[in-house]
């Protein structure tokens, strides 16, 4: 057949007969500004709120905080940020790079937050919470909003993988869909404060190590997005680390795309077989959501 033959209708019903065997996306939140999808929820607060002159302060394993500095900078405020020893150097690097004036203290997340907090009293600079604010959950939620709409062109969404930490982006995107679409969790086993809460049935401490502590190394899940999972994340699966590193090379090996080991949390569940598709045409979309790690590492 010569190639002028070739119809859009003939394209149409290719799209159709495939449809069935491509069944997976992937939403590049790692190519966001920042690395990670964070600069939503940073973006939204600080357009939501009078900043002082004393600017923003935040607390993060360092994808929060660089999103936070990003968007100062952006709008022209100052940021200071409190990261855990944990946190990679190329992360540290990055926010200072933006600007922002950083203390490394303590040895997770929690302590990094109390700090914080300390400071904020002194300075009665704006706090930017990681995940436990009304403005940033509805930030973060503005990836479930845009991930369906990009999805609407391939069949649409069934099911939605996204990495857990403090529970931010998972509660804003689980009140975008509203049970429309099933959102499922996934957390290393390492750092698993959304499966603990949910069979607690309340916020609880967990402890925290792992590849992907330093981005998804919460202790607990946040008050706000918690009733928010329980109406509407459908469940939450747990992968090993060695799962995770699989995903990451998997990842770069076949789409050439660096993911850190948070980011690659979501597919890890995937490839590793913790969710198992419900039927065979199920329409899986998988949030890939940060980036910031040294490319040797992968």
């Amino acid at each position: 057949m010569p190639s002028d033959a070739l119809t859009p209708d003939d394209i149409a019903q290719a799209a159709q007969r495939i449809a069935p065997h491509v069944a997976v996306l992937l939403k590049l939140e790692c190519l966001q500004h920042a690395g990670s999808f964070k600069p939503r929820g940073a973006f939204n607060r600080l357009l939501t709120s009078a900043v002082p002159p004393a600017g923003v302060i935040a607390a993060s394993g360092g994808n929060h905080g660089m999103a936070v500095a990003y968007a100062a900078r952006a709008l022209g405020h100052r940021a200071e940020i409190f990261v855990p020893e944990i946190s990679p150097a190329i992360k540290l690097a990055r926010l200072r790079e933006f600007g922002a004036e950083v203390h490394v203290v303590g040895r997770e997340y929690v302590e990094s937050l109390h700090a914080s907090q300390a400071r904020q009293r002194e300075t009665g600079a704006l706090v930017v919470h990681a995940y436990d604010h009304f403005d940033v959950l509805a930030g973060q939620g503005t990836t479930g909003r845009e991930f369906e709409a990009q999805a609407a062109h391939d069949g649409g969404l069934d099911t939605v993988l996204v990495a857990v930490g403090g529970g931010g982006f998972v509660g804003g995107i689980a009140a975008w869909f509203g049970g429309r679409v099933r959102v499922v969790g996934v957390e290393p086993e390492t750092s698993c404060a959304l499966a603990a809460a949910l069979a607690a049935g309340a916020p609880v401490d967990v402890p925290v190590s792992g590849v992907a502590a330093d981005s998804l190394g919460a202790r607990r899940v946040g008050e706000l997005m918690f009733p928010i999972a329980q109406r509407h994340v459908a469940r939450a699966v747990t992968v090993t680390d060695a799962a995770i590193r699989d995903a990451q090379r998997t990842l770069w090996r076949e789409l050439r795309v660096i993911a850190e080991p948070g980011g690659a949390a979501a597919l890890a569940a995937l490839r590793s077989g913790r969710y198992v598709p419900t039927r065979r045409d199920e329409r899986i979309g998988v949030l890939v959501c940060g980036a910031n790690c040294d490319p040797a590492g992968v």
